[in-house]
């Protein structure tokens, strides 16, 4: 099977991005040296259906990027809902708050630039739904600083937890064994519901108990 061609198939055959997605797609393949790291049109699709089926209240992402996750996310919050995002790489933030304003986002999004470590015990709120897309090293620290922020029933995501399929080999690099551990940990807590999808670069989806 060409995933390549199953892919382009599953994008002809769902319902396009919008013209702001299109144009942020764009200038982050013209302007960042690592535009795969963006969520994309399938993921950003499904970023919106969850967001619009949960109607969250409050939402965290970690790692913003040049921020189309966050603009999918932001499309199902109830009305005065808010949107925290972090970015700890600074030079981002010219394309990311650009594209708060073009979406007229920016009532919504708390924009956070550092080291989410720092960041997310200062926040003082609890969250229906967590991105996880930061420093794949540092998920399980940021599952563990996020836990006890999300309300039961609230949903945790993180994105890239297959890493190009390099979680099924053994031994794998320093990344790929943490995600491993990663993986592993959300399977065995008893506290919540979990689904992997071998969606773009593998998401787990995590429920709260």
């Amino acid at each position: 099977m060409d995933l390549k061609r199953i892919t382009a198939y599953c994008e002809k055959l769902s319902s396009p991005p919008s013209d702001i997605l299109l144009k942020l797609e764009r200038e982050t393949h013209l302007k960042t040296l690592a535009p795969q790291m963006m969520s994309g049109h399938l993921q950003g699709l499904l970023l919106s259906f969850l967001s619009e089926w949960l109607q969250p209240e409050s939402i965290l992402e970690i790692g913003t990027f040049t921020g189309y996750g966050t603009l999918c996310l932001s499309s199902g919050l109830k009305k005065g809902g808010r949107l925290h995002t972090i970015e700890v790489n600074p030079e981002l933030s010219f394309i990311s708050k650009k594209y708060f304003r073009l979406a007229a986002i920016e009532d919504k999004v708390r924009h956070h630039v550092g080291d989410a470590f720092h960041i997310i015990p200062a926040i003082d709120e609890q969250f229906d739904l967590v991105f996880l897309d930061a420093g794949k090293r540092e998920y399980l620290l940021h599952y563990d600083l996020v836990f006890d922020k999300v309300k039961p029933g609230g949903i945790i995501l993180a994105d890239n937890v297959l890493w190009s399929g390099k979680v099924v080999d053994s031994p794998g690099d320093k990344d790929t064994e943490m995600l491993k551990a990663f993986n592993q940990k959300i399977n065995d807590d008893n506290r919540v519901r979990n689904l992997l999808l071998p969606i773009r670069d593998g998401l787990m989806i995590v429920m709260k108990k």
